[in-house]
């Protein structure tokens, strides 16, 4: 289970998507994650699962990696489906003792799993294909015009890279104490539900002391690096957008206005 989560991992291959400068992958991602929730139709999501199917296809990162992440936050998608299929007023189709599915809740939740699959799906295609580094390059350049309002940009971005540096290593370091509780006779699988958070006591523990362990080394390697902030700090690699990148985001925009397009269309119900 802990090994689905690609959160925060980078797949290393050739491709164009690996190539585009990070800003153009976060602003595309922001995109991609706003025109989701602008879509109010299938024909919408059907434009959407195609733009996604491409950037995967370009990307060259193998589907099934991908998809694999979702197996983490299936219990969320099916708590948010479960609610709006029985807790959205309207025409009522199936009564179920006290609860109600109603046409319009089957409609609602089955675009908000879609949506959170794709929403899935398009984040974890930006940081598979995007290393930490340049990441953290991109947010401070994206955020750059806040430093006039004194905002520490460059902290911001090295902590949100340092997380995403972080999942991997604390899931890593989950499975191999679970396989060392579980090699001492550790039970994380049969009883209740409280059964199993307090057998998850013995695996929280060890997890928090490695993970302040893992954070004091590191603010002891950047002290003794005399790391001070982005003040002053030049870049190995700077950088520069290139044709593509401006072909990316043209792309980006031709995808935002023909969803907009199909915004009010009706073409399937």
């Amino acid at each position: 289970m802990l090994r689905d989560i690609t959160l925060g991992q980078y797949y290393q291959t050739e491709s164009v998507v690996h190539k585009l400068d990070p800003r153009v992958k976060l602003v595309g991602t922001l995109l991609y994650i706003i025109s989701l929730f602008l879509v109010n139709n299938l024909t919408g999501y059907l434009a959407a699962a195609l733009f996604l199917g491409c950037m995967i296809f370009l990307s060259k990162v193998p589907f099934r990696y991908m998809v694999r992440g979702m197996k983490a936050i299936v219990f969320l998608l099916l708590l948010t489906v479960l609610f709006n299929l029985f807790l959205t007023p309207g025409e009522a189709l199936v009564q179920v003792w006290k609860l109600t599915i109603t046409k319009q809740g089957v409609r609602i939740a089955v675009f908000m799993a879609i949506r959170l699959t794709f929403l899935i799906i398009g984040s974890s295609l930006m940081t598979l294909t995007t290393t930490p580094n340049n990441l953290t390059d991109g947010l401070e350049k994206l955020m750059g015009p806040l430093k006039r309002c004194k905002v520490p940009v460059h902290e911001i971005s090295m902590m949100m890279s340092i997380a995403l540096r972080f999942i991997p290593i604390l899931m890593e370091e989950t499975d191999k104490i679970m396989k060392a509780q579980i090699a001492r006779g550790a039970d994380f699988e049969s009883g209740n539900l409280i059964k199993k958070a307090k057998a998850m006591v013995p695996l929280l523990v060890p997890l928090f002391i490695s993970a302040f362990r893992r954070a004091n080394d590191l603010a002891m390697a950047m002290e003794a690096r005399c790391y001070q902030g982005g003040e002053g700090r030049t870049k190995m690699k700077p950088l520069q957008y290139k044709r593509r990148d401006y072909l990316a985001y043209v792309v980006f925009l031709c995808y935002l206005l023909i969803l907009l397009a199909l915004r009010n269309l009706r073409m399937l119900p």
